[in-house]
């Protein structure tokens, strides 16, 4: 494994630090009876560490180069499943549902940093299939996916992905952790997916729209920015909605809860029922 660099075009960087391995490992805290994937395992530091469980794990690598020994690693323990795909495009719920025989998966991860955004995504798309998901990312997502509203920080994916989780920021982790060494620090997050959304939104793909939207201009006012992203506000519809809400159009979007999202969603959906 030692001979097997680390690719730019996967965005590669292997974590080498044992105490980082460790603290991963307790914050996923595998036991025999779980379900466990791991997302890009490289050269397999941690696969070693939570396959020792004795969990039913499956690691799925997008590297052709590393696959032959990952697969040579675990040749021995019948608990150990790797396997090669790009977790932007595997179908989870084929993936893991025909596995998990109706267990929920845990999920441990260092993501590269450029795709972190889309996996999040994908993940929360199928939030119902997972129990926990340890993930490291770059500190500065791990600062959105935490941050209050109403700072720079925070943005529409904070918004989208509080909807689905609760999120905790577990610990910072710094270049000299990896090689090749990054140029940033990194956070470990986990993620609890929540019974159902935390508020009732409705119409979650106009959700969606609609936090997109606020945060598409962050300096213009939210009603101007919401005119920008397509929403029509003809006769007034949007200022009305906005009104209805409790919400002065002339805030910006990064000034809005979670909750006030939400009850403008509810408030513009019914708006054009009521059309």
């Amino acid at each position: 494994m030692e001979k097997i660099r680390a690719k730019k075009e996967f965005g590669q960087n292997f974590l080498v630090d044992d105490s980082v391995l460790t603290r991963i490992v307790a914050c996923v805290a595998p036991t025999k009876d779980d379900c466990i994937l791991e997302v890009g395992p490289g050269r397999g530091a941690l696969s070693r560490l939570l396959a020792e469980s004795g969990a039913r794990f499956l690691a799925v690598e997008w590297d052709r180069e590393l696959l032959p020994l990952l697969k040579a690693e675990f040749a021995t323990n019948p608990n150990v499943e790797i396997g090669h795909g790009d977790i932007l495009r595997v179908d989870l719920p084929l993936l893991l549902g025909s596995r998990a025989e109706g267990k929920k998966w845990k999920v441990a991860a260092n993501l590269p940093y450029n795709i972190s955004s889309q996996v999040l995504f994908r993940f929360m798309e199928h939030s119902e299939l997972f129990e926990k998901l340890v993930l490291m990312l770059q500190k500065e997502v791990g600062d959105r996916l935490t941050a209050p509203p109403a700072c720079k920080e925070y943005g529409a994916l904070t918004v989208l992905l509080r909807l689905h989780f609760d999120i905790r920021r577990e610990f910072i982790v710094k270049p000299g952790s990896f090689r090749p060494v990054p140029k940033v620090d990194s956070a470990v997050l986990s993620f609890l997916p929540l019974s159902g959304p935390r508020v009732e939104v409705g119409d979650e793909e106009l959700f969606r729209r609609v936090v997109k939207g606020a945060f598409l201009q962050r300096r213009k006012t939210l009603l101007n920015s919401l005119r920008s992203s397509g929403f029509d506000d003809a006769d007034g519809f949007l200022s009305a909605a906005l009104s209805r809400s409790g919400i002065d159009g002339g805030r910006r979007g990064e000034t809005l809860s979670l909750e006030e999202f939400a009850c403008l969603t509810r408030e513009l959906s019914a708006g054009k029922t009521l059309a």
